[in-house]
């Protein structure tokens, strides 16, 4: 099996590197100019999750004892040192129940990105596969993983692709600490919530959202000492299984909607990160 630094899978991809920006290729006049190197100096998450970026971000190894890193021509492996050293603890914890394969976490200097999030500004977030790998994958199964949906159209846990392996990997991401919430798909919510027995008590950082079917998007609280960082709103009290998540089964949930407010200026700190300087 052919292994690859992630400068190899940049060129591989057919993306110019300029400067230490990456013109990425498609229809004339709507290239995106996006800064491929992390901002030097020490590590910072600027802002919030949903409008911030990130300085001295640290890439995430494409392979490693637990871990694999998908869809890396995307070129977002990166993240705050902190958020890379929890994946990677986190990699050893969950050995027993297969490697864990990591899809999205930022980009090298975060901010906005032009498909997929709203979020994974500021290099505090990372999605994750329900889906568990027995061994290191090719090439090929890493650049177009399967996305495997847990959910069945009745709205259940999928028996065949849904195990007592998945509860467990959802149970210690969202036991640890470090774990500010987890964001998984409103029908996994409700299926654990009539599931779980005993220690509950970390069913509460499970936080319902559209999608959120076939992967688990985690965000860990801010850093110690990172005062540009600002964190998300506290959870509320309670396990999550009551009112609030029976909403996510009404017709208002069904789609959703949009605010319909312009998305607003990064930090005034971030403007320096995100030109490519």
């Amino acid at each position: 099996m052919t292994r690859r630094p992630a400068a190899m899978w940049i060129r591989a991809a057919g993306i110019v590197l300029l400067g230490g920006m990456a013109i990425a290729g498609g229809a004339a006049g709507a290239a995106d100019s996006i800064p491929t190197t992390p901002y030097p100096g020490p590590a910072r998450s600027i802002g919030g999750a949903a409008n911030g970026c990130l300085a001295g971000a640290q890439a995430l190894p494409l392979s490693g004892p637990g871990w694999e890193v998908m869809r890396p021509l995307r070129n977002r492996f990166w993240g705050n040192p902190a958020l890379v050293a929890f994946l990677e603890d986190m990699a050893r914890r969950t050995a027993s129940l297969g490697r864990l394969l990591v899809l999205d976490m930022a980009q090298p200097r975060g901010g906005h990105m032009t498909s997929s999030h709203g979020s994974h500004q500021t290099g505090v977030d990372a999605d994750l596969l329900y889906r568990l790998a027995s061994g290191p994958l090719s090439d090929e199964e890493r650049s177009a993983p399967a996305m495997d949906s847990m959910v069945t159209a009745a709205g259940g846990l999928d028996p065949v692709r849904w195990s007592a392996s998945q509860t467990a990997l959802v149970k210690t991401f969202a036991s640890d600490p470090r774990v500010e919430r987890i964001f998984v798909n409103p029908a996994i919510k409700r299926a654990l919530c009539g599931l779980v027995t005993g220690d509950r008590q970390w069913l509460r950082k499970l936080r319902p959202w559209w999608g959120h079917d076939e992967h688990f998007h985690v965000r860990i609280a801010c850093p110690p000492g990172d005062r540009d960082c600002i964190a998300g709103p506290p959870i509320p009290a309670g396990e999550g299984c009551g009112d609030d998540l029976a909403w996510w089964f009404t017709a208002d949930a069904a789609v959703p909607k949009p605010s319909g407010k312009p998305r607003p200026p990064p930090p005034e700190a971030c403007k320096a990160v995100l030109q490519g300087e």
